[in-house]
């Protein structure tokens, strides 16, 4: 697999697509930070690293009756065209309403908190 991020936001979409209560995946520390995160803003219910020597990441999607809270997923940077930031340069996803997703040397954060800390990176994905 060359982009395993990419990888995880599609079966996140998916999963939403189809109502599934939960999608499983492959563990990596990155998609782990960028799930926390998903969490932390509420775009999903729980997040869960489950198996002892295969890890997998356990996350459970929320819904809002019928209809997935997360609207839309796009990766920015991919391994074919890496999409590097400034602190200035992050963008606002719909007016403030999703979330920028950025790997910085401090960790991967929003860019809301990257911005608050003058901090640049690899623009990951954008969440709303």
């Amino acid at each position: 697999m060359s982009d395993p991020i990419s990888d995880m936001l599609t079966r996140i979409r998916n999963a939403g697509r189809a109502l599934l209560p939960a999608v499983e995946l492959p563990h990596s520390r990155m998609k782990e930070s960028v799930a926390k995160i998903l969490k932390s803003e509420g775009y999903v219910a729980e997040v869960a690293v489950e198996g002892a020597t295969i890890k997998k990441l356990k996350i459970r999607l929320k819904y809002q009756g019928k209809k997935n809270v997360i609207e839309g997923l796009k990766r920015v940077s991919r391994p074919g065209l890496r999409r590097y930031v400034g602190a200035t340069e992050i963008p606002r996803v719909l007016n403030g309403m999703g979330v920028s997703i950025v790997s910085t040397p401090e960790g991967v954060m929003t860019g809301a908190e990257a911005k608050k800390k003058n901090l640049g990176g690899e623009l990951l994905c954008q969440v709303w």
